[in-house]
């Protein structure tokens, strides 16, 4: 099989600019609704692009757990790698890919954590075992086997019984969008792209077309 010969043509749906919703949190909303309610797989999977100290990209998956007018909102170790990374650089990107619908979605913008009552809000609504988890995994950091995340699991699971409080290095973080931009793919690779940005003079956003 010659990979160079794989292609799809794309011809589900459309997006124009009389259609599409000016805000485009709205416009958000409704693309992660269809996505739900198609019952697509993780369709709350979100790539998370970052940059370390030494100007090197690096992506991961994360699930987004809510969104409204001050951001995009997801958990992760602040130790991790893209912990550190957000920390020296704040400023990220993120990406959808609903591959059933033939959309993808791009947004950038600056990364702040989100506050300890909100963490501790998140927290405490996982399930038990994912709570344990958090103080588990030593994320990012080279381990000997998976006897370590047993042992770490077990230890902790053992010290904190049914209430584990939620460990210093885990919390949420909010990306506050200052692009957006909605991919639809077209047939004849002629595809749909709006591009929202916000008008520094006035806050509002500023819908354009660009060439696929």
């Amino acid at each position: 099989m010659n990979i160079a010969d794989l292609r799809k043509s794309y011809e589900k749906a459309e997006l124009n600019e009389s259609a599409s919703n000016p805000d485009p949190l709205q416009q958000f909303s409704l693309w992660l609704s269809q996505a739900i309610s198609g019952a697509l797989p993780e369709p709350n999977a979100m790539t998370l692009a970052s940059v370390g100290s030494d100007l090197r990209p690096s992506t991961r998956v994360v699930l987004i757990k809510g969104f409204d007018e001050r951001g995009i909102v997801w958990y992760s170790n602040y130790a991790s790698r893209k912990g550190q990374e957000l920390a020296g650089n704040p400023f990220a990107a993120l990406q959808f890919h609903w591959v059933e619908l033939e959309r993808v979605l791009r947004i950038e913008g600056r990364v702040d954590r989100v506050s300890a009552a909100e963490s501790d809000a998140y927290f405490h609504s996982r399930p038990l075992d994912h709570r344990i988890g958090a103080w588990a995994s030593p994320q990012s950091e080279v381990i000997d086997g998976r006897a370590v995340l047993l042992g770490n699991a077990a230890k902790y699971a053992a010290q904190f019984l049914l209430q584990p409080p939620r460990p210093p290095h885990w919390g949420g973080y909010r990306l506050q969008p200052e692009q957006w931009e909605f991919w639809q793919g077209r047939k004849s690779r002629l595809h749909d792209r709006l591009r929202y940005r916000r008008n520094t003079q006035t806050g509002d956003w500023l819908r354009e077309r660009l060439a696929p």
